[in-house]
């Protein structure tokens, strides 16, 4: 039975297939024919089915760009790489060169002046007049000091001379001071004769310039040079408090006044044997050469508490214990010492303490 009923729908669906397929196939069928038919309903309708298309290739005319508007997004190789920032751990050496100066150095190298003074003392002897082309000098990779090591050196010892902790020599990077090998910090395993970068290290300057000479004590100015006077001065000009240019031109021709650097002065522009004159009254107490770099110099000592100094002369035309007067002619512009070129080294001095001339002069 159950066969019988299976074998009679298969029957009718192949009929139904068999009608509808034919029937429609015949010719073009009516929606009312279909209804009159009796198919309606019994055979669902369904879309045309096209043939297949092959779709145009676009051809892009890239000899006309004119009109061409298209939006897209590219995608571009990265041929370059940012590699992240290392700073410089180790020193490196210049070469002066023609025209450099200490400040000029130190800009380069992101550096403060006194870094490359404190790195290099045996070669320029804290003094910035001292730098000339060819000499090599030791460029630190941070702003500090360089401290040659040497035997009985301890770390609490150098770290206290350079204002510094002892760990900031031992964990600087530069050092390859091994925190665990370097042992007992009054005796550390660090070989004499090398050299330490110490980072932020201070330390006092050697001082080259005059200091304060009063006029009942000559006897302090003889290490500066044979220009030092004997006689103790009693009496002489004072000072009115009041200070003119030392020279006709108004502008510096090197270093400014620059504490820091170890420069107490303006080296103010000038050509070889143009006037220089006396700042204010006051007495001659230092007239004569300087055996450190000044060449021959001038020291007048107003009396009042001031005092100004004259150097790199040509020639000077006053002698020790000599009264002069605010505007008097005392000597010559010139480059003897270590000058590079012809101008005016002028310091102002009050009560022993640097002053900034550009506060002072009128």
């Amino acid at each position: 039975m159950v066969a019988m009923m299976l074998l009679i729908a298969w029957g009718l669906r192949e009929f139904y297939l068999f009608t509808g397929s034919s029937y429609f196939n015949s010719k073009s069928v009516q929606p009312d024919e279909l209804e009159s038919s009796g198919l309606l309903g019994v055979y669902p309708t369904a879309t045309p089915v096209k043939e297949f298309i092959v779709l145009p290739t676009y051809k892009q005319n890239l000899s006309d760009q004119s009109n061409l508007n298209i939006d897209c997004i590219s995608r571009l190789a990265q041929l370059h790489t940012d590699a992240p920032y290392k700073p410089r751990e180790e020193v490196i050496t210049y070469t002066v060169k023609q025209g450099d100066s200490l400040f000029g150095i130190a800009e380069q190298y992101d550096l403060k002046p006194e870094s490359i003074l404190w790195a290099n003392q045996t070669t320029l002897a804290d003094n910035p007049h001292n730098l000339h082309p060819g000499q090599v000098l030791n460029i630190l990779p941070v702003n500090g000091a360089y401290h040659r090591w040497s035997a009985g050196d301890g770390l609490n010892g150098v770290a206290k001379f350079f204002g510094v902790e002892p760990d900031d020599i031992i964990n600087f990077p530069g050092n390859h001071i091994d925190p665990i090998m370097v042992g007992d910090w009054t005796n550390p395993d660090i070989e004499a004769g090398t050299w330490i970068v110490i980072p932020g290290g201070k330390r006092e300057f050697v001082s080259w310039s005059a200091p304060y000479i009063p006029r009942d004590n000559l006897a302090l100015a003889k290490v500066l040079g044979p220009g030092a006077c004997e006689t103790v001065i009693s009496g002489g000009a004072i000072g009115i408090g009041t200070f003119v240019w030392p020279v006709d031109q108004h502008y510096l021709s090197g270093y400014d006044f620059e504490p820091g650097a170890n420069h107490p002065g303006v080296d103010i522009a000038g050509d070889e044997g143009d006037p220089v004159y006396a700042a204010d009254n006051g007495v001659v107490v230092y007239a004569g050469w300087n055996n450190w770099g000044f060449g021959n110099v001038v020291v007048i000592n107003h009396g009042n508490g001031w005092q100004t100094l004259y150097a790199h002369l040509s020639v000077f035309y006053v002698s020790c214990g000599q009264s002069v007067y605010q505007g008097n002619v005392i000597a010559a512009i010139g480059s003897t010492g270590k000058a590079d070129g012809a101008h005016l080294h002028f310091e102002m001095m009050y009560e022993g303490v640097r002053a900034n001339p550009h506060e002072y002069l009128q």
